[in-house]
């Protein structure tokens, strides 16, 4: 009986306690030394190392347990070939396991870090991470299934037809999809961006999703436009290379002006509203430029500038309201559209003439 005992005692007792240790060895230490590594690598500013160290914690575990257990099994007495096919089995999903947790820990991380730059993103982070989560869960399957010895060939047949399938039914959804990546990547827009597109709506842009793109009008209304479409239409951003927007106001001022005391006038009140005003660029030198002689005076235009596009409006505003004022206290007028017509009293008379003879 001694003997007996003693042999059992070499033969599992033995190999329990070291399995028993390492288990808790591998449960306490290392996920406090993973940790600890990951806190340092935060600190010294590896990034790199503290997203791979970040997501490192229960995979290494797990393939620390898988090393363990695999040891155990080939220490111990051989048990039954039906119990060592379904521990080889166990083993082997414990260490896919491992690896889905490792891939799907580190892409979520890299998802989580970047969902704040990429505006696709961040405003449907979800979608990449269920796509991603159901390729991966359907590779892992077919792995297992392939060590099984199961035939991977007709589901793989049947991935492929239905992936033919699924794309065909998502066409117009997976091409809003990549037409956001591309937008929020090579960024021809960008949030607040204050944009006009072909077909004449404009507005700032509030959010890149993975389908569409919101703009919001100056007047309180949202246009919503699909990703395919705004990437393939001809976009004019105003605010790039930056925000601020240079604009003209044009006038028109009569003939026998002091064109001289115009200009000086004119710049004088520009300089003012761009000091008082908000939204301009209070270090901005205005000025004006003499275009055309026109049916009623002569054209100038005022060169202004604002912070942002929309700024411009409140600018014109009170740079009219004060020029006004301003060209009616210096005796300055400003040209109305009146256009004259001289009409010869000779010409008139033979007009006449003619019209009776056919009468």
């Amino acid at each position: 009986m001694e003997e007996y005992v003693m042999k059992f005692f070499d033969n599992w007792g033995i190999p329990l306690i070291v399995l028993s240790a390492w288990t808790a060895f591998i449960f306490t230490v290392i996920p406090y030394l993973v940790n600890y590594l990951r806190k340092r690598a935060e600190q010294r500013k590896h990034e790199f190392y503290a997203l791979i160290l970040s997501a490192l914690g229960t995979p290494l575990v797990l393939i620390l347990l898988y090393i363990g257990l695999n040891l155990f099994i080939d220490i111990v007495p051989s048990v039954s070939a039906k119990w060592e096919k379904y521990l080889n089995i166990s083993l082997f999903m414990l260490f896919v396991l491992a690896g889905y947790l490792l891939l799907d820990g580190l892409t979520m991380r890299v998802i989580r870090r970047y969902s704040k730059t990429v505006d696709v993103i961040a405003s449907s982070a979800g979608v990449p991470k269920t796509l991603y989560r159901i390729i991966l869960l359907g590779f892992a399957g077919l792995i297992i299934l392939d060590h099984l010895k199961i035939t991977i060939t007709p589901f793989l047949a049947s991935l492929g037809i239905g992936g033919l399938v699924m794309g065909l039914a998502l066409q117009d959804t997976l091409s809003n999809f990549f037409s956001g990546i591309y937008l929020s990547f090579d960024k021809p827009i960008r949030i607040r961006d204050y944009i006009r597109l072909d077909s004449g709506d404009e507005g700032y842009v509030t959010k890149v999703g993975w389908h569409s793109t919101r703009i919001q009008t100056l007047s309180n209304n949202t246009i919503i436009v699909s990703n395919a479409k705004l990437a393939s239409s001809r976009i004019t951003n105003f605010c790039l290379p930056d925000k601020e927007v240079p604009f003209g106001v044009n006038l028109v001022v009569t003939y026998g002006s002091d064109l001289k005391k115009v200009e000086s006038v004119t710049v004088s009140v520009a300089r003012e509203v761009l000091k008082d005003t908000d939204g301009a660029v209070r270090e901005f030198e205005p000025s004006i430029g003499y275009s055309i002689f026109g049916d009623s005076g002569i054209h100038f235009s005022v060169n202004l500038r604002a912070k942002e596009y929309a700024d411009q409006y409140l600018i014109i505003h009170e740079f009219i309201k004060r020029l006004s004022r301003r060209y009616e206290t210096e005796g300055i007028e400003i040209a109305s559209p009146v256009r004259n017509v001289y009409i010869v009293k000779g010409a008139l008379e033979a007009g006449r003439a003619d019209d009776r003879q056919k009468a």
